[in-house]
């Protein structure tokens, strides 16, 4: 901030200052022309023809300098056919003018004819009463005192703007230091959350710094609630693991003859909740990777597709917002539906119905799953949700897809809720998601 500050005052200044030295030094340049002009005028107002046909001044200039040699103020009337009329201070010198030269307007140069002595020159032709001969009358004048302004004035700005640059670049130093400072703040305080093993910076810090500890903050409260998760995670693995292993172990150190079977089948267990909780931790982990997005209606009608392949007898309905979105991975959510109208199609009547974005949520997209069949007790729609809790054991299942449904909602901050259908008797399942506006 202080090299980019630097810059532009530098840049700034330097701009600034080319500026004004090329408008000081223009007015003080055209100050000096004038007096040559009104020297110059003076000249032609004083010039008369002689009865020889030669020029002359009807009355003395009024600047001594004129009869001063090398004074650095000269004059010189010349014109072709005549001789030259040189003021005294040219001494044996002459103005390089063209005899045959003609401006009609005052014209203005700088000259360098003579050595060690720039000139500005201003010259003009002249035709004077009585004579048709063009006469150039041209005054020159040393560009030292000119010169010695210029150096004098640059010399100012040059030490005024270097000043006034100095204590521009020292000023934005200062606010930036002054500007920063609230963070030395923030510094601290996160180094006391490393040496102190608390979870929050709870210290009082500058207004302006606010919004980045709340940031902060609500950081350490999700990494925390991450971290939990996993710990949950780790210990419901390890605890369905360990019931099954058990049963191995005994079986394996009794000499059981249906060791085999008691294996094949306490590794289907395992191999139930490992998926399980596999499920969930992708969850999580595309969870935490940042804003997902999956489209509800193609996601449908590819779960659709595929369950209608498995129980052709069943009918399948399918109705609602066709543009709605929701803020979850799209294998997240076709996951979650196909156990939903699986279970749908495996335990009803041979009736499916579902509705998206039934209930017109302004934050949330509602989709309901309805079926024909028995539906299930109002007591026991919370127990459904426990992994391994199945109702009828008659048909093939694990009891694991809702848990996996209800864990997966929950991650991304949705819900799911089971009611009784009005429409088709069975059971209504309530979905419902976070949803995303284009």
């Amino acid at each position: 901030m202080m090299l980019i500050a630097a810059g532009w005052i530098s840049f700034l200044l330097l701009a600034g200052g080319l500026a004004l030295d090329h408008t000081v030094t223009g007015i003080v340049t055209r100050n000096f022309d004038d007096q040559l002009g009104y020297m110059l005028t003076g000249m032609v107002g004083s010039a008369e023809i002689g009865p020889d046909g030669e020029v002359f001044f009807i009355r003395p200039l009024g600047d001594q300098r004129f009869l001063e040699p090398n004074s650095g103020l000269y004059y010189q009337i010349r014109a072709k056919g005549h001789e030259d009329w040189p003021s005294r201070s040219l001494w044996d010198r002459s103005l390089n003018v063209p005899p045959d030269h003609f401006d009609a307007e005052t014209h203005v140069y700088d000259s360098f004819q003579f050595e060690g002595e720039p000139l500005r020159v201003m010259e003009r032709s002249i035709i004077l009463p009585g004579s048709d001969t063009r006469w150039m009358f041209t005054v020159a004048a040393s560009r030292k005192d000119l010169n010695d302004q210029i150096k004098m004035i640059r010399s100012i700005l040059v030490y005024s703007f270097v000043a006034l640059g100095f204590g521009l670049m020292l000023m934005a130093a200062m606010q930036t230091w002054y500007g920063l400072f609230p963070l030395r703040h923030v510094r601290r305080a996160i180094q006391k959350l490393r040496t102190t093993g608390t979870s929050r910076v709870n210290d009082p810090l500058p207004r302006e710094v606010e919004p980045l500890v709340n940031e902060l903050n609500a950081l350490l409260a999700h990494t925390e609630r991450q971290a939990e998760e996993a710990r949950t995670h780790a210990g419901n693995l390890a605890h369905a693991l360990k019931t099954p292993l058990t049963v191995v172990m005994n079986a394996a150190t009794a000499q059981a003859p249906d060791l085999a079977d008691t294996v094949i089948r306490e590794a289907a267990v395992m191999r139930r909740q490992v998926d399980h909780h596999l499920a969930r931790a992708r969850a999580v982990g595309r969870r935490a990777v940042g804003q997902s997005r999956a489209d509800v209606w193609p996601s449908l009608e590819a779960v659709l597709r595929a369950v209608e392949r498995l129980y052709d007898q069943a009918r399948f309905d399918l109705d609602g917002n066709r543009e709605v979105a929701v803020a979850m991975e799209k294998q997240d959510l076709e996951e979650m539906l196909g156990n939903l109208i699986e279970n749908a199609a495996k335990y009803g009547g041979g009736s499916v119905f579902v509705t998206v974005d039934a209930a017109k949520n302004e934050r949330f997209c509602e989709i309901w799953i309805e079926d024909d069949g028995m539906g299930i007790p109002e007591a026991e729609r919370t127990r459904i949700f426990d992994r391994g809790a199945r109702l009828d054991t008659g048909k093939p299942g694990t009891g694991l897809g809702l848990a996996i449904v209800r864990d997966v909602v929950e991650i991304y901050g949705g819900t799911v809720e089971l009611d009784e259908s009005e429409d088709l008797g069975g059971l209504l399942v309530k979905l419902k998601l976070p949803r995303i506006f284009a």
